[in-house]
């Protein structure tokens, strides 16, 4: 049987170093071998340390590292392209809050395309120096790319993201929130060249039309994520053919603001994709109870996450339906649907299992008091954010002249500005 490398490496008899008595020298390690006790190295420390050995360890872990984040000009790109030839991943993206004008621009991107030919993803979010010219050379050299984040680079139209679907044809993930110039036309060349495309970010590109999504729907017929926050013109046409395409592929569909959605679409979600884990409906004023009690059956054993604020028409019926059937519910968001009150919680006493719900929003609830309130932290025993901004009946004071004990792992917001969120909303919304 042939030997483990790293394991030969690190046995050698006992007499490491130059004057062992027999054992392997570590100056003697072929390259094969200090690759495999590279690999053993899972903490970002040691590995590091690896590199700090001599030049030839360096060059190893060099040729070795996948993943790089950077912020770079065209000449340091060059040599990290000499230095890091097998690198997959690479992350230019900047903070939206602080991002800097004009950070990565075209030429940076002409030397990714010549240097990094092995990229499989590019991170370039909030990347406002980049036009349709940066992304047609992208797309001529990086063949095997399947993740590209271009959110927030408003200089892109169809003509660039073209090229990309075109040019990248093994693209499986595609965020471009925020290009407010994209329309239908990449969603048609999508369908054509991307067939294994899994993610779609289209997060307020407002002329997204349901046409659009049918198109695509015929061709990428296996997404499972898929944002269409303010996309206003979609509705229940495109949404269900979406659901009838992907079926039992769909596990994320985000539709916040986009009010031409109602019932229809949610009932074609309950039809076809049993294994929905998270729904963003906030802002879809005419969904109803109806549809949401069907959806809470049908996907009882997948719903994790489910956002439904400014739902004006859900009641009580809908939030037990949700609590008695969905098991793995893990957050929900029920702010400003005023029409729910304290007898929805008390469900929560008859159920035969325990809800692992950890994030509950119900800012706005008008009719929600303390008696509430205290069902939530009896049956919820590992809630760890609670959100009752503006909620009259339930102030800090009521809480406590009630005597209401929450957990110490849970943050409870009585106030503050209602687009103000904690970091773990972020994770299931």
């Amino acid at each position: 049987m042939a030997e483990d490398p790293a394991a030969a490496a690190v046995g050698g008899g006992g007499g490491g170093g130059r004057g062992g008595g027999g054992g392997t020298r570590i100056v003697d390690l072929t390259d094969d071998a200090l690759r495999a006790v590279l690999a053993r190295m899972e903490r970002g420390d040691e590995r590091d340390a690896f590199g700090l050995v001599c030049k030839r360890w360096l060059r190893i872990q060099s040729t070795e590292r996948r993943r790089l984040r950077a912020r770079a000009g065209p000449a340091m790109l060059r040599r990290l392209a000499a230095r890091f030839s097998g690198l997959a991943e690479l992350d230019l993206s900047q903070s939206a809050s602080r991002s800097f004008y004009p950070g990565v621009v075209d030429a940076d991107l002409d030397v990714i395309a010549a240097g990094f030919p092995n990229l499989r993803v590019l991170n370039l979010q909030n990347c406002k120096g980049i036009s349709d010219m940066g992304l047609i050379a992208l797309a001529g050299g990086l063949l095997s790319l399947q993740s590209l984040d271009v959110s927030n680079c408003r200089k892109l139209t169809n003509k660039g993201l073209t090229s990309i679907s075109s040019g990248c044809r093994n693209l499986r993930s595609l965020h471009v929130a925020g290009c407010k110039s994209v329309t239908d036309n990449l969603l048609h060349s999508l369908s054509k060249n991307c067939l294994h495309l899994e993610e779609l970010g289209l997060a307020g590109c407002g002329n997204i039309t349901d046409s659009g999504l049918s198109v695509l729907a015929d061709g990428c017929r296996h997404i499972r994520f898929l944002d269409l926050s303010k996309c206003s013109k979609i509705g229940d046409i495109g949404v269900s053919k979406i659901a009838e395409a992907s079926s039992s592929s769909l596990t994320s569909l985000k539709i916040l603001d986009c009010f031409n959605a109602g019932d229809t679409s949610i009932f074609s979600l309950a039809k076809s994709c049993p294994n929905l884990e998270t729904l963003v409906i906030g802002g879809c004023r005419d969904i109803t109870d109806e549809s949401i009690e069907t959806l809470s059956v049908a996907c009882s054993q997948s719903l994790k996450s489910l956002r439904m604020d400014w739902c004006l028409n859900i009641t009580d019926s809908s939030l037990r339906c949700l609590l008695s059937h969905c098991r793995h519910l893990v957050a929900l968001d029920i702010g400003c649907c005023d029409k729910v009150t304290d007898s929805a919680f008390q469900v929560l006493g008859m159920v035969a299992f325990e809800l692992a719900l950890k994030v509950l929003k119900a800012s706005n609830c008008l009719r929600i008091t303390v008696s509430g309130v205290g069902i939530v932290l009896d049956y919820c025993k590992v809630l760890e954010y609670l959100d009752l901004r503006s909620c009259p009946h339930v102030t800090r004071a009521i809480c406590e002249q009630a005597g209401l004990q929450f957990p110490e792992s849970c943050r409870v917001n009585f106030d503050g500005s209602l687009s103000e969120n904690h970091g773990i909303v972020d994770v299931f919304f």
